[in-house]
C-alpha cells in the first residue's frame, strides 16, 4: 500500500474509524488533485503528504466521533474551500447527501472537479454566500445535520449554520483550543437562532498530538425569517 493510503488508514484507525482501501485510494487521488490545483491558485499552505493526510483528512473526519448521522442524512459544509470537512466525510459515509458551499469560483471549479474525477454520488456544489442561500426555500430548514471548519468565531458560525437546518438538526463547528473563550459570547446567537449546545468533545489528531475543539450544537427551534442577515453583517456585528 502506497505510504499516504497506510498513514491515513493508520491515523483514522487510531480514531475508530475504519477506511477501506477503496477509500484510502479517493483520498489519495483526492491529494493529487489538491496537490495539482494548488499550483495554479492557493488553495491550501499544507502541501506535504503528513500535513494533507493528518491536518486536512483526518481532522475532518473527526467530526463523526462527536456525531455520526443516519443513512441518507442530508448534510451541508459551508465555507467549505478546498472540500473541507465535506469530501472527507462523503467519501467514508457514502449514503449521506453532501452539499457544499463556497463563493470563490475557482475553488468551486476544484470542488466540481474532485467530486466528478472521484465518481462521487450525491454531491452539489453551490457557488454563494452562506447569508444568501439559507433563505432560498430549497436549503432553507433543510438539513440534517450542518458542518463548518475554520471559517468565522461561533458566534458568527451559528448564524451562518441554524437556518439551514430542520428543528433536530446537529451543527458541529469544528475548532481550536481558542473556542472556550468564544462560547461565552454566543449566548445570545443561540437564543436567538434556536441552538443549544449539546457537547464539546476535545480530541487530539494522532500523529501530530494537535488540540482539537468539535463543538455539537442541536437546532432547537426555528431560526426567525430575518436570519441570517445580509453578507457581511454577521461578521461585523454578531448576534
Amino acid at each position: 500500500m502506497h505510504e499516504f493510503k497506510q498513514l491515513l488508514r493508520d491515523a483514522a484507525g487510531a480514531l475508530g474509524i475504519s477506511l477501506r482501501e477503496d477509500m484510502c485510494e479517493r483520498f489519495f487521488r483526492y491529494y493529487r488533485l489538491l496537490i495539482e490545483w494548488n499550483e495554479k491558485f492557493n488553495l491550501t499552505s499544507l502541501v506535504e503528504p503528513r500535513d494533507v493526510a493528518i491536518k486536512h483528512f483526518i481532522d475532518s473526519l473527526t467530526c463523526l466521533l462527536v456525531h455520526n448521522p443516519a443513512g441518507g442524512a442530508r448534510f451541508v459544509d459551508i465555507g467549505t474551500g478546498a472540500g473541507f470537512p465535506g469530501l472527507p466525510v462523503k467519501i467514508v459515509r457514502e449514503d449521506l447527501l453532501c452539499t457544499l458551499i463556497e463563493s470563490t469560483g475557482k475553488k468551486v471549479s476544484f470542488l466540481r472537479q474532485v467530486a466528478g474525477a472521484l465518481d462521487m454520488a450525491d454531491v452539489e456544489v453551490v457557488c454563494g454566500r452562506a447569508e444568501e442561500l439559507a433563505h432560498q426555500a430549497r436549503y432553507r430548514a433543510s438539513f440534517d445535520l450542518a458542518l463548518a471548519r475554520a471559517v468565522a468565531p461561533l458566534p458568527v458560525l451559528l448564524e451562518y449554520a441554524l437556518p439551514f437546518l430542520k428543528t433536530g438538526g446537529y451543527f458541529i463547528a469544528l475548532k481550536g483550543p481558542a473556542v472556550q473563550e468564544e462560547l461565552p459570547a454566543s449566548g445570545n446567537a443561540l437564543n436567538v437562532l434556536g441552538g443549544n449546545v449539546k457537547e464539546i468533545m476535545t480530541v487530539f489528531l494522532p500523529v501530530t498530538g494537535d488540540e482539537r475543539k468539535l463543538v455539537l450544537i442541536e437546532k432547537t427551534g426555528p431560526t426567525p425569517e430575518k436570519y441570517p442577515r445580509r453578507p457581511g453583517v454577521p461578521q461585523r456585528r454578531p448576534l
